[in-house]
């Protein structure tokens, strides 16, 4: 129970372990997470350290394991999670992991490596296919020659033809001169990637200087590459030449586009020929690729349904040997020694799990732990729950408390959903945020079992509970202002009755002012929260202005001393004395006898003072401004009142009584600022008169100069009778400057977070004209349309004020609430008593690890 408004209590603790149970233990320790060692090898290099070949088997096995996994995702085959929890194998269980993973990464290599041989060598036939299947459309073009050659041939002279009557020769030969026998051109036929067709037709017009015919169709279905496994599309081309020299140029241009070429026959009969070949082997490759297929499949599948549990097991080999490198060899090397950070509340658990792994090892020794005494500051530990977590997550955000500091986090989970929902206090809105965040709260299992990467999401997921309170509290507050949507509820119906206007005028019309000291006003009081009658009156921000403002100002004073009083309990505790007598009495007096003062006067002027008692001094012209009386107070000057009111004073007695409470505020300003380093210096200095005294005592023992010590002179110095002051060390200027800025943060700070919380005031103000604004301009225009069309209009505004209602209401105003929360909580509750100089407690636990590694996994 104690951890709970504080951190646990922590000590540092040897730990010896037979070498053989080291493992073991280690395990348990690891399921348990209540343990943080420390490096007890912070000089040797990680390399050099006894267990860094099993962290490189693991890593290899790690390294293996992904592998399959990437296999397993790219067929989109399910991986099991059965939500077990295997146990951390034994050392010797290490080859056997490391045998049936080389195993399944040795069978899958292959399998891929003849998956792709097989598809590499399916891609060449179908692009051959491809190449006989649009040459043959190419040859048939030109079926009036003796010769399908012959015929290109020709329909190269006739281009050539064309081109020298528009400008030089092309081909270099004319057609009077043509003689089949002494000009026979070549041809090569091949597939290059359809977007490299431009580039490759200009490059050889320009490298052959347009000594070549190119002809090319695309490929419709696309195919697939078999290094990658893409869609790739391609074209089929041949082109025709003269002479080796061309031919040679051809195929180096080829080359460089990457385009694949293929032989293909001259003669119809071995084109038909050589396709049916191609078909057939075709048909023999579809076959061979099913099976492997198959063979793959069923090595995948069968991997999948253990892959999550071989990933938990091999990270918490690896985490156990990482940890034991942290351990120390005694000089036999027969013993590990550790020390480790332990909360005192959980020795006995630390103890069972240890004896657990001793008797799983099978070892005769126990292990050993031993408290230690040490100078150093121990890690902060909050005891969580999945409730408290989201709460306590606020403030290491600010700042890690300092060890056994008051734990804010309690009391925050209900200050900190009530004045966020000050600020967005309606029932409406507080209603929608409490549905979302009962469903995450009510599925929540399922939700975490998803593991989304949207971090976004993981945000509000993360805060369900936070979220929920919000809204309930929102709720709440939303009655109090009977505000929903804008509008409000008549429940109880009105104190009030507005007999000067008819139903139908106060139907059209809502200039109707609210004054209490009319007859309208019945008398007795709404039973909750505002009379719903407001919501027509035209003083309707007037009065919620007023109320709203001093409400946010008991609020914040409430606020602040409540965080005054948490020091209080933190000096108690650390037994500062010094800081009790020289900070918090000088702090409690200063806002109380200015700020508290304020708000009493508040309560004084809403019971003292009536609307119906006119021309009298407690009639509500002689009601003086709260804000006027604490400004003139602090000036020391007159409030100036009417004659009517006799006195500018509430009661009898103000003037002295604001005098005093002056007085008192100001003394304390050079209380809180010298008080306590004058102390501490006179502190200083009679310890160090002592300290002389008592060396000239020792001295004169010594010489034989005093027979034996005066006991007063061997008691303990003055300074400890101040308790602990944590100055002991630090210069005494530095001590004047720090108390220097000390004093100015409280005394400002005490005006600046006053009037900081009026953003309760003023949040809630800007939250309520929006929702009726939203209301009256787009709503309220479905609302307004007759017949048939009404409803279809109703329809689209509806749509229109329900987006608008979710994302500005709801999402951009309840995230303005939040931060504005957050901050009242970090700035003007948290600096009356949180330090925030601790570190985090960090545990070796096998739960925080596998959740950590599945993050960065997702990332």
């Amino acid at each position: 129970m104690g951890s709970l408004f504080r951190s646990a209590e922590m000590t540092l603790c040897q730990l010896f372990l037979q070498s053989e149970a080291a493992y073991a233990c280690v395990s348990e320790l690891g399921e348990l997470g209540l343990v943080q060692f420390r490096d007890l090898n912070p000089d040797v290099n990680v390399f050099q350290r006894k267990f860094v070949n099993e962290v490189r088997r693991c890593d290899e096995m790690e390294r293996k394991l992904r592998y399959l996994e990437k296999e397993i995702k790219k067929d989109g085959i399910p991986m099991l999670d059965t939500g077990e929890n295997p146990e951390a194998p034994q050392p010797r269980e290490m080859i056997d992991l490391e045998a049936t993973f080389e195993k399944l990464e040795n069978e899958l290599r292959e399998v891929n490596q003849n998956a792709e041989a097989l598809k590499k060598n399916f891609l060449e036939l179908t692009e051959l296919k491809q190449i006989l299947r649009k040459t043959q459309v190419f040859f048939d073009e030109h079926e009036g020659g003796t010769n399908p050659t012959e015929s290109m041939t020709r329909a190269l002279i006739s281009e050539d033809a064309i081109a020298r009557q528009s400008g030089p020769v092309q081909l270099g030969f004319s057609e009077k001169h043509y003689d089949p026998e002494e000009y026979y051109p070549c041809f090569v036929a091949g597939v290059i990637l359809r977007e490299r067709i431009p580039a490759f037709e200009r490059m050889l017009w320009r490298a052959c200087r347009g000594n070549v015919f190119l002809r090319q169709a695309e490929i419709e279905t696309p195919l697939e590459d078999p290094s990658t496994g893409d869609q790739v599309y391609k074209s089929v081309f041949i082109i025709f030449f003269q002479g080796d020299q061309l031919k040679t140029r051809v195929k180096k241009i080829c080359e460089g586009f990457r385009a694949t070429l293929y032989p293909c026959p001259e003669a119809p009969a071995d084109r038909r020929e050589m396709a049916m070949g191609v078909m057939t082997r075709i048909e023999d490759l579809n076959t061979v690729l099913g099976q492997t297929q198959d063979h793959r499949h069923r090595v995948l599948v069968a991997a999948a349904k253990n892959i999550k549990n071989w990933f938990v097991k091999v990270r918490k080999i690896k985490a156990i040997y990482h940890t034991l490198n942290l351990f120390n060899l005694d000089v036999t090397q027969k013993c590990l020694i550790a020390e480790c950070w332990v909360p005192v509340l959980d020795l006995e658990n630390i103890q069972l799990a240890l004896r657990r792994g001793t008797e799983r090892s099978g070892s005769s020794v126990p292990p050993i732990l031993n408290r230690m005494d040490t100078p150093e500051d121990p890690p902060t530990y909050n005891h969580t729950n999945k409730f408290t977590s989201g709460f306590q997550v606020l403030y290491d955000a600010y700042g890690i408390a300092s060890y056994r500091e008051m734990n804010p986090t309690p009391y925050t989970i209900i200050t900190f959903p009530f004045l966020f929902a000050v600020m967005f206090g309606d029932l409406g809105h507080g209603s929608l945020m409490t549905v979302f965040a009962a469903w995450m709260v009510l599925k929540e299992k399922p939700l975490q079992a998803q593991k989304s990467d949207n971090e976004i999401w993981n945000i509000f997921f993360g805060g369900r509970y936070i979220i929920l309170l919000m809204g309930l509290f929102s709720m709440y507050t939303g009655l109090i202002y009977n505000d929903a949507f804008g509008k409000s509820l008549n429940i109880f119906g009105s104190s009030w009755r507005v007999s000067n206007y008819n139903y139908n005028y106060t139907q059209s019309v809502t200039d109707i002012m609210l004054d209490p000291a009319s007859e309208d006003y019945i008398g007795y009081p709404y039973p909750l929260g505002m009379d719903p009658v407001w919501q027509l009156s035209k003083n309707k921000i007037i009065f919620q202005n007023s109320f709203k403002m001093k409400i946010s100002i008991i609020l914040g004073v409430t606020h602040m001393l409540f965080g005054v009083a948490i020091s209080f309990f933190n000096h108690t505790y650390f037994k500062n004395r010094l800081s009790i007598i020289c900070e918090f009495i000088p702090q409690v007096i200063f806002l109380v006898a200015l700020f508290f003062y304020m708000v009493i006067l508040m309560f004084i002027k809403w019971t003292k003072y009536y609307a119906t008692l006119t021309d009298t001094p407690l009639g509500p012209r002689c009601a003086p401004s709260v804000l006027i009386s604490f400004i003139n107070m602090v000036l020391v000057k007159d409030t100036p009142y009417e004659a009517v009111c006799e006195t500018p004073y509430m009661y009898a007695g103000q003037g002295g009584i604001q005098m005093f409470l002056l007085l008192c505020a100001f003394v304390c300003i050079p209380w809180i600022l010298l008080a306590k380093p004058i102390m501490i210096m006179r502190s200083r200095k009679e310890t160090s008169q002592y300290s002389v005294t008592h060396n000239q005592l020792n001295s004169a023992t010594e010489n034989g100069d005093a027979e034996q010590p005066i006991h007063n002179n061997t008691s303990q110095p003055p300074a400890a009778a101040h308790g602990g002051d944590g100055h002991d060390e630090e210069p005494m200027g530095e001590i004047f400057i720090h108390q220097g800025i000390h004093t100015i943060e409280y005394v400002l700070g005490s005006v600046s977070h006053t009037a900081s919380y009026l953003r309760l005031w003023a949040l809630s103000l800007a939250h309520s004209q929006l929702s009726e604004v939203l209301w009256s301009m787009v709503l309220n225009k479905g609302l307004t349309v007759d017949g048939w069309t009404g409803g279809v209009a109703l329809y689209i505004i509806f749509t229109i004020w329900a987006s608008l209602t979710v994302s500005i209401l709801v999402l951009m105003e309840g995230l303005s609430a939040f931060l504005h929360t957050l901050r009242l909580h970090w700035v003007e509750f948290c600096t009356k008593f949180y330090s925030g100089n601790g570190y985090a407690f960090q545990p070796f636990s096998f739960e925080l690890i596998l959740d950590s590694a599945s993050q960065s996994k997702e990332e």
